[in-house]
């Protein structure tokens, strides 16, 4: 691969409890009342710095060595901090996952590994707005040879994190119409990352559009990923990726029911106990709302066992189908129950605070607007329809990206 001047992994071990220790300041600036797009991208550049993108990597080529379960607790916990940044190093850590799978099959992943333990990240370009439905990828992005050599051409959407990226890893096709993958650096000429992204929740995750315009593309900018072992239930990861980040958010949202709570002075006339923080009826409305927040980790970290023991069977060589099917199913499962509670717990956490909640300055709204967000990346009705069919007719799950 070329540019690889920049490939000096760390010379010790990456250690979680130094990324840890970040995520107090994160929440910190995540609650600002003035967050925007540049003070996100600060505290991604930290982060980046500190070399978060390169936790599951081993420890011998300069990762944290953590277990895939052990690396969706630490996502729920930064989603906590600040969901738009955990969510902005989603496509990067899944891509992390099939590098790691197949270092040894294809070469030019041995280099990726090499840019992540450095501390930088990669972005995708996959979805096209189109007419196409989704999950069915007919692209029109191409890399095409031309007097000056190869280029890249087409529009990419739900870019989420390529605002923050150092290289972004391409779904095209070439000039004959067959799929191909580029990865090359985001600041190439002819790269426009654009922060268009205007959902009303998550609104820096940098989830608009990447342009492509005659971007050159060098001849080992093209992967040969032949070698690549082709995973059963493929989506899983990302998938239940979005459920972390539920489950951080509804971490958040007991962490500030409980704060409106004890900041409280006074409570109505008719209450059971003058003192709000003292109050059983707001009491128990916290009692509920953590307990939310504690089955919603608790359905994303079992789904992380199974996954996990995919994944190692692909590293080795053999692809236990029975665990990605498990993964799947239980990743599933667990989006179906806690995007409906979620949805609830955020509006419901209201109740402990009165008209003053509402107000702009508290911005207590952004908990339900990221919520409402992420869990409709991909309707709950499908999930369940999907496995309401396994269950009485033994028909298998989806096996293709979106589920």
């Amino acid at each position: 691969m070329t540019d690889l001047s920049d490939l000096t992994a760390a010379a010790s071990p990456l250690s979680l409890e130094d990324v840890r220790a970040l995520l107090p300041w994160v929440a910190e600036r995540e609650a600002l009342p003035d967050q925007n797009t540049a003070s996100v991208s600060a505290t991604m550049r930290r982060l980046k710095d500190a070399r978060l993108g390169a936790l599951r990597l081993p420890r011998e080529i300069g990762g944290a060595g953590l277990s895939l379960v052990e690396l969706f607790a630490f996502v729920i916990d930064l989603a906590a901090a600040d969901s738009n940044v955990a969510h902005a190093f989603r496509n990067h850590l899944n891509t992390t996952e099939s590098l790691l799978i197949d270092r040894s099959r294809v070469p030019a992943f041995e280099a990726f590994l090499a840019r992540t333990a450095a501390g930088k990240t990669f972005g995708t370009s996959v979805t096209e707005l189109g007419r196409q439905n989704v999950g069915n990828f007919d692209y029109q992005t191409a890399v095409t040879p031309g007097p000056n050599g190869l280029r890249l051409n087409g529009t990419k959407f739900y870019s989420t994190g390529n605002l923050y990226a150092d290289y972004l890893y391409i779904y095209a096709v070439d000039d004959a119409g067959k799929p191909v993958k580029v990865v090359l650096p985001a600041t190439r000429e002819g790269v426009d990352v654009v922060d268009d992204w205007d959902g009303f929740g998550q609104p820096f995750t940098g989830s608009g559009t990447t342009n492509y315009t005659d971007v050159p593309v060098k001849p080992d900018e093209l992967i040969d990923d032949r070698a690549a072992t082709r995973l059963p239930y493929v989506a899983t990861f990302p998938q239940l990726y979005l459920s972390a980040v539920v489950a951080g958010i509804l971490q958040r949202v007991v962490a500030d029911a409980a704060q409106l709570v004890k900041s409280r002075d006074r409570n109505f006339y008719h209450a059971v106990d003058e003192v709000p923080a003292n109050d059983p009826l707001l009491l128990s409305v916290i009692g509920r709302l953590d307990s939310v927040a504690h089955l919603a980790r608790v359905g994303v970290l079992e789904a992380a066992q199974w996954l996990e023991r995919a994944y190692d069977s692909a590293t080795a060589g053999t692809p236990a189908v029975h665990a990605f099917e498990q993964a799947a199913a239980s990743t599933a499962r667990t989006k179906v129950v806690i995007d409906e509670l979620a949805l609830r717990a955020a509006g419901e956490m209201f109740e402990v605070g009165g008209a003053s909640a509402t107000r702009r300055g508290k911005r207590l709204d952004r908990h339900w607007r990221a919520l409402r967000t992420v869990t409709a990346h991909n309707p709950l009705v499908y999930k369940a329809l999907a496995i309401g069919r396994q269950v009485t007719h033994d028909t298998p799950l989806p096996n293709l990206s979106y589920f």
